[in-house]
C-alpha cells in the first residue's frame, strides 16, 4: 500500500455536485493498493499514520500528531498511485490492484481508522472525485508498507 499524506487546514471531496466528504484540519489521505497486498499491512500504516509527527508545536517544529492536534482525515482512494511512466507516454496500472482486490481493502483500512478517536471521512471507491485542498505548509509526504 501506499499513501501520499498531505497535511490540511481544509479538504473536500465532491461527486458530481454534491460534497460528500469534508474535514477542516487535518490529513487529506490518497491510498493506493498494490496487486501483492493485503490486511496485514493495514494496522501499521493506519498506527503510523495517526501518530506520525507532523504538525507543529508552539516552537514551530514538527512535533504534534493528528492524535495531538484532534484533526481529522479525509480518506481517498487512488488506483493511479501505482502508475508507472517508465516506457512509452501513457502510463501503465498494471500494478495497481483491481477493485474486486482494493475495495475490500479500502474498507478495511477505513474501519481501523474509525477504531481511533478521529474524524474519518471519505470520497467515493471507484467514482469519478474532485477534491479541493488547501495544503498546510505545504506539507506533503508517501508512505509505503
Amino acid at each position: 500500500m501506499k499513501l501520499l499524506i498531505q497535511r490540511v487546514k481544509k479538504a473536500h471531496v465532491d461527486v458530481g455536485n454534491q460534497t460528500i466528504g469534508s474535514i477542516d484540519h487535518g490529513l487529506l489521505i490518497f491510498l493506493g493498493i498494490h496487486i501483492d497486498d493485503g490486511p496485514a499491512s493495514i494496522p501499521w500504516l493506519v498506527d503510523k499514520v495517526i501518530n506520525l509527527r507532523i504538525f507543529e508545536d508552539d516552537n514551530q517544529k514538527m512535533n504534534l500528531s493528528l492524535l495531538d492536534t484532534k484533526g481529522s482525515i479525509l480518506l481517498i482512494s487512488q488506483f493511479t498511485l501505482y502508475g508507472d511512466c517508465q516506457k512509452g507516454r501513457r502510463p501503465s496500472f498494471t500494478q495497481a490492484a483491481p477493485p474486486k482486490i482494493s475495495e475490500p481493502l479500502y474498507e478495511e483500512f477505513i474501519s481501523e481508522l474509525k477504531t481511533h478517536p478521529i474524524s474519518v471521512e471519505t470520497g467515493q471507491f471507484g467514482a469519478e472525485m474532485q477534491v479541493h485542498l488547501i495544503n498546510d505548509g505545504p506539507v506533503t509526504l508517501t508512505l509505503e508498507k
